[in-house]
């Protein structure tokens, strides 16, 4: 059995009867955002210093806004803001001029609702009625109840246990839960003893190698053409205020469909790699792409900047590990140094051989292969010790099956192809 965290979607059944509650909650959440913001803008000034988390807390801990809260669910909110604060600096020093602090939580006079967090300590379970209690601050308990009292309803296929946190987010219309539950797997066996090797790259979005030769392709056309429609300028509506209603809409419809392609893509990845009897994956990790040898980071230029800025690698990577892990298969995270430069037919390594993007020629042994094929090669013989040898299949590195994702089924279908004969 493997055990893990799955987080699941609820609609609250009783939904008139706690929007206020819920709203309170969400307002409170934005109110001590600001205030921490403001506490972590002065700290800046001052010092050019970012207070973590565990300094936010200690401060605000004796504030009137974190009392609003349940003491875990104000902890969490401080913790969100110290993690952007965070990949905001950590973008500001990979040179990334777009990149932006985060801001006030505030539209006009008005707050919006935050997503609130509730851990275990917040949380009581009735199973046999799907209900949650879940406790609210010292502030919102005077001449009301001390917890909001959820109904709520899940897929039919989903048993709700070993809930570890709720949270409540407004998704635009209305609030909704989303639940974080340990579960328990069945592991199955590896599906054999075959391995793959997998090159995370930005124009094709990953490049599958297999043992027998076979190889893949998956281009990110559909997640470029998504950002390219998603921020265009009358979605771009920052102002004094914030984001206007329909950016944010936008905004969050990019992020699930975003989500979607990821989800989707790992699964079905894992689908072929069990179809070709894989019991061990290799893919590149990317984690130090964005510094240099001596740890600092490196200026990819702006366009390129933004382009890692954007490229979710770890997160398909987490993705990919526990969907491969239920069926048997291990994931290997191994580095890329040198895997685009070197031949995987003959061995030999030359930064010349990419004539261009996507093509790789050695000038050694004369093969013509696709250059995020060659690297998969490459990277999965990291794990299996195999030479290069100079057999294979030419044709089949040059013109690897391209798999396109199709947003009406929501999956993932060859490339047609097209004769070349009269």
């Amino acid at each position: 059995m493997l055990e893990t965290t799955r987080t699941y979607r609820a609609k609250i059944v009783n939904h008139q009867q706690v929007s206020d509650d819920l709203n309170q909650c969400g307002f409170s959440a934005s109110k001590l955002w600001n205030v921490a913001r403001y506490y972590t803008q002065g700290r800046w000034d001052e010092d050019g210093e970012i207070p973590d988390d565990g300094e936010l807390k200690s401060e605000l801990k004796e504030h009137e806004r974190y009392s609003d809260l349940h003491s875990q669910s104000s902890q969490r909110v401080l913790e969100e803001l110290a993690e952007s604060f965070t990949g905001w600096y950590k973008a500001r020093q990979r040179g990334d001029e777009d990149a932006n602090p985060p801001g006030y939580r505030k539209h006009g006079d008005e707050h919006p609702r935050s997503t609130v967090t509730w851990k275990q300590k917040g949380i009581k379970h009735d199973t046999k009625h799907n209900q949650l209690r879940l406790s609210k601050g010292f502030n919102l308990k005077n001449h009301r109840s001390d917890f909001i009292l959820c109904e709520y309803k899940t897929r039919p296929d989903v048993t709700v246990e070993n809930i570890q946190q709720v949270r409540a987010v407004w998704n635009g219309d209305r609030w909704e839960l989303h639940l974080v539950c340990k579960v328990e797997i069945p592991v199955e066996d590896a599906p054999g003893d075959n391995t793959a090797g997998i090159d995370l790259g930005i124009k094709n979005y990953l490049a599958i190698a297999y043992d027998n030769g076979d190889a893949e392709l998956y281009p990110g056309n559909v997640l470029k053409q998504d950002k390219h429609y998603f921020t265009r300028d009358e979605y771009d509506t920052e102002g004094e205020n914030g984001p206007s209603h329909r950016a944010l809409r936008a905004r969050q419809k990019l992020s699930r469909r975003k989500d979607h392609f990821l989800h989707s893509l790992a699964k079905h990845v894992v689908e072929r790699c069990i179809g070709h009897e894989v019991g061990r994956i290799a893919i590149g990790d990317l984690s130090e792409i964005r510094e240099d040898e001596n740890g600092e980071s490196r200026n990819w230029g702006r366009s390129g900047n933004k382009k890692l800025h954007g490229w979710e690698f770890d997160r398909f990577t987490t993705l990919l590990e526990y969907k491969a892990e239920e069926h048997g298969i291990l994931v290997d995270r191994v580095s890329e140094r040198d895997t685009s430069k070197t031949c995987s037919c003959c061995g030999r390594k030359r930064d010349a051989n990419r004539v261009e993007r996507g093509l790789y020629v050695c000038e050694s042994c004369c093969a013509t292969m696709n250059t995020d094929v060659n690297g998969a090669v490459n990277i999965r013989r990291k794990i299996t010790q195999n030479p290069p040898t100079e057999d294979m299949s030419n044709g089949r590195l040059a013109r690897p099956v391209a798999y396109l994702f199709n947003q009406t089924s929501g999956s993932f279908r060859p490339r047609e192809q097209v004769g070349c004969e009269p």
